[in-house]
């Protein structure tokens, strides 16, 4: 009888804490979207300026000649980059993702034809649209790569999920978003250069841009083996 009193004295402070720390991972669960959010801020404004640019009649450069002479592919380009990004970075709020799937299915109904336009729309414009010559050809070649990797990622995920096979479903988008916020942290690499020295070098642009995409994935692949671990836990 005692022992049962004992007991039962602790589970009010239990409740309590498990309470409190649900509570907690809630709060901390959305830093992540807030910080992928910010992250992609930089070329979510980039790309706003380039659609003023287009639908304002700025003046037309060697640089921004092509988006004038074909606006369709970077404007398709631009538009689905921002709801992906944006739209992605809440599927990564355990509360909406685990706690809600009817948002987050919802969400991944616009979320993979925004991930397939960003895909597809980057590697038309790395093959026909006419480069500045800053670009080079190891930085075609890197966006050619790595646009094709998200979009094997993509595919790979809606087959995952056509198979009720929800965790590599989910692992082939973490990789897929991955790729395709790869601007914001390329922005956040190729400032320091631009601010030490100036504008880096052909080689030296493309090398930090591709470990841009580099780390993106290696962020994702942490991502999904800690999730796996905790699922399996």
């Amino acid at each position: 009888m005692n022992a049962t009193r004992a007991a039962s004295a602790h589970l009010p402070g239990q409740t309590g804490n498990a309470r409190s720390g649900s509570r907690r991972r809630r709060r901390y669960g959305w830093l992540v979207p807030a910080g992928l959010i910010l992250l992609t801020l930089i070329p979510v404004l980039a790309g706003a300026a380039r659609l003023t640019e287009l639908t304002g009649g700025a003046t037309i450069t060697p640089r921004n000649e092509r988006f004038f002479t074909s606006p369709v592919p970077v404007i398709t380009h631009t538009v689905s980059a921002t709801v992906y990004a944006l739209l992605g970075a809440f599927q990564f709020s355990p509360s909406l993702r685990l706690g809600r799937r009817s948002w987050h299915r919802a969400a991944g109904r616009v979320l993979l034809p925004a991930g397939f336009l960003v895909a597809l729309s980057g590697l038309w414009m790395a093959l026909f649209y006419k480069l500045p010559a800053s670009d080079g050809l190891l930085l075609l070649i890197l966006r050619l790569l790595f646009g094709s990797a998200m979009l094997v990622s993509l595919i790979l995920g809606v087959l995952a999920i056509g198979r009720r096979d929800f965790v590599k479903h989910g692992a082939w988008m973490t990789r897929a978003y991955a790729i395709g916020i790869a601007a914001g942290t390329q922005a956040m690499i190729l400032i320091i250069p631009e601010l030490l020295t100036g504008p880096p070098d052909v080689t030296t642009r493309a090398l930090l841009m591709g470990a841009a995409w580099m780390i993106n994935l290696a962020v994702a692949e942490y991502v999904i083996r800690r999730r796996s671990r905790s699922a399996s836990g």
